[in-house]
């Protein structure tokens, strides 16, 4: 054993430098594997909501899509397969934007407004034999804003849709990140001087024959809290992630709960179109004016080709009264991950109280002997306790968790 690194007793010892080597692999291996084990179920907690709430969303899409091409099936035959694609758009540029992509709610909003009202002027403010003509229809879509035959509605849908989409989308976002957060602490990188550490607490009483003594714990906490210095700088940011997911997700209930909105569209394009009908004869004559008389050409309108048996499946999943409303199932979501506010704030003293080191008052193994107990000063958790770690010397910070952690601050502030 004379040209051993690290595992250097005052006896003679049945290591060869070979197997210090080994053992050095094998204690980075146990540490990341009792990490995986520790976040296991918080990972499994955040990313099993993040696939159902985005299930429950695409569906919630879905199932207000039907009920408004139902609305133009039932009310407005004529013109519901043209409308039908409209609708269908509509509620695509929904699922973009709910699930991160960068479209604007006012810029969809107006577009479904502005591509409806030729198919309004056309069937119902000046129904003709024949359909108007596609340059006309253009001048119409080009006038919509400007003559308003929907009233105000259009904007009240902005208002709807900004204010119930944009908190969906931060949320399945943050529950993404908090899936990114875990996997980056569940690999560290360890230094040089963690992983002889490591050797020294977990591997080194073997060379001396003492395969069944385990670490004390204060000087487990030592190692572990050196080796993960960085990860428990998270804890405040992790903490203030929690709280603010909590905050979002309790204004997301209410007037614009995302369910009530989207769920009730069909009734704002219900008194958008009645609107348009009422005010029908000031309408067409501000078309003229902008316009012109209505250009025709010779087709004929298809009927309604929309399937309405379809979904009802999932109308009995969302009916209104039912326990499973999204807000409940993100109370409960909240609720549970509550519990793991601490998680990184405690991690080092989890891995050593439940795995790594031996139970109080046993002999336990100090890093160079076997003893009643562990004698040096025992330091905190994160950075700075580090400078007075009698095991580890810790320098800066890794760029990888710096890194996790401004995105954290990023997410709590939007």
């Amino acid at each position: 054993g004379v040209d051993l690194q690290v595992c250097t007793p005052k006896n003679p010892t049945c290591c060869t430098k070979e197997m210090e080597e080994r053992y050095q692999t094998a204690a980075k291996q146990d540490i990341q594997q009792v990490l995986q084990t520790s976040s296991a179920t918080l990972k499994f907690l955040i990313s099993r909501n993040a696939a159902a709430f985005q299930e429950s969303f695409e569906m919630l899409i879905r199932l207000a899509e039907n009920y408004t091409s139902a609305l133009f099936c039932n009310a407005y035959r004529n013109m519901a397969a043209e409308a039908t694609v409209r609708v269908q758009e509509f509620f695509t540029d929904v699922g973009l934007f709910i699930f991160g992509t960068d479209v604007s709610t006012e810029e969809f909003v107006n577009r479904f407004f502005d591509t409806l009202f030729p198919l309004v002027y056309n069937h119902v403010i000046n129904p003709g034999l024949t359909d108007i003509s596609l340059e006309y229809a253009e001048c119409l879509r080009v006038a919509r804003r400007d003559i308003r035959p929907f009233g105000n509605i259009p904007k009240k849908a902005m208002g709807q849709m900004g204010r119930s989409l944009l908190p969906s989308r931060t949320f399945l976002q943050a529950l993404n990140l908090g899936i990114e957060v875990i996997n980056t602490t569940d690999h560290p990188h360890f230094s040089k001087d963690c992983s002889r550490a490591l050797l020294r607490m977990q591997y080194c009483p073997h060379c001396q024959g003492l395969t069944l003594s385990k670490p004390c714990m204060g000087y487990c906490l030592n190692i572990i809290r050196g080796c993960l210095a960085d990860t428990a700088e998270v804890d405040l940011h992790w903490r203030g992630y929690i709280q603010s997911l909590e905050e979002l997700s309790s204004a997301m209930s209410g007037a614009y709960d995302i369910e009530h909105v989207l769920l009730n569209f069909h009734s704002l394009v219900s008194d958008a179109l009645a609107q348009a009908r009422i005010n029908g004869p000031e309408l067409s004559e501000q078309v003229n004016k902008i316009c012109g008389p209505p250009v025709r050409k010779p087709t004929q309108s298809p009927g309604c080709s929309f399937d309405q048996n379809k979904d009802n499946q999932g109308l009995k999943m969302f009916s209104r009264d039912s326990k499973e409303t999204l807000a409940n199932r993100r109370k409960e979501f909240i609720s549970h991950l509550r519990l793991y506010r601490a998680f990184y704030g405690s991690l080092a003293d989890q891995l050593c109280g439940n795995e790594l080191a031996a139970a109080d008052g046993l002999p336990c193994w100090n890093g160079e002997d076997v003893v009643r107990s562990y004698t040096h000063r025992v330091v905190g958790n994160g950075i700075k306790a580090q400078s007075a770690n009698p095991e580890v010397k810790v320098k800066g910070t890794d760029p990888v968790i710096s890194q996790i952690i401004d995105k954290l601050k990023h997410v709590i502030q939007v």
